[in-house]
């Protein structure tokens, strides 16, 4: 399964951080505001994209799921071909979700106000502590992966790798392999690889850790370099 976006959470801060964002030479789309009352502005890259998601300044969250979460990167989404396969899928392994969700917001593309819109599948319980994990299906990809928000000064070209730190290594990249459709392969470190599609999770080993979290993203450039993504929190 591809992986579709990282979130980073900004909360109420949204405009802030996009503002240091586009000074490092990112392209953001413009303010998007989806119809459960969140609002979110994106780092668009070649198969993936970086979501900046929070709330109006100033006003209450309007998303209960997302109410509590911290500033900081926050949620990995998977790109699903048919979410509710997926639902069933997931059901039928066991998992705790939520039924299909529709999620739209508009946009503009070449000009003209177009609606985005996404089947989402959620859990009711995370089955991994520490990591908000959802499903992704694009309805209307070709409004998202708009040419003409694609090309960043900086040269950042892909999402390459995401780094997630847990206590039990083992078991949340063996989850991961059963959500995204992977196998996880053991490392010398004592981490684990999971190759996707368009990207590569590496979860490591951290034992003093109460849950896990997303500790790192590396984004690829049209030089051919690696360099990690640094949130403006």
């Amino acid at each position: 399964m591809h992986f579709d976006h990282l979130v980073l959470m900004m909360r109420d801060q949204l405009a802030q951080g996009a503002q240091v964002l586009q000074q490092d030479g990112f392209h953001l789309t413009d303010v998007s505001v989806h119809n459960l009352g969140s609002i979110n502005r994106l780092i668009t890259l070649e198969s993936s994209y970086i979501e900046l998601l929070g709330w109006p300044a100033g006003q209450p969250p309007a998303r209960k799921e997302i109410a509590e979460q911290p500033l900081g990167l926050d949620a990995l989404v998977f790109r699903p071909q048919n979410a509710g396969q997926a639902y069933d899928h997931l059901r039928r392994g066991g998992f705790d979700v939520n039924p299909v969700q529709r999620l739209e917001r508009p946009l503009q593309v070449q000009g003209r106000m177009q609606t985005a819109r996404f089947d989402t599948v959620r859990f009711a319980r995370q089955p991994v502590p520490g990591l908000r994990i959802y499903y992704c299906e694009h309805l209307t990809p070709e409004y998202v992966w708009d040419p003409a928000v694609m090309h960043h000064d900086n040269g950042a070209k892909s999402l390459d790798r995401i780094v997630i730190k847990a206590p039990d290594a083992q078991g949340v990249s063996a989850t991961l392999a059963t959500l995204a459709g992977g196998q996880a392969h053991a490392l010398d470190d004592g981490g684990y690889r999971l190759d996707l599609p368009n990207l590569q999770l590496l979860v490591q080993p951290e034992p003093g850790l109460p849950m896990a979290t997303i500790a790192q993203a590396t984004l690829g450039y049209r030089d051919g370099a690696a360099r990690a993504f640094t949130p403006p929190l």
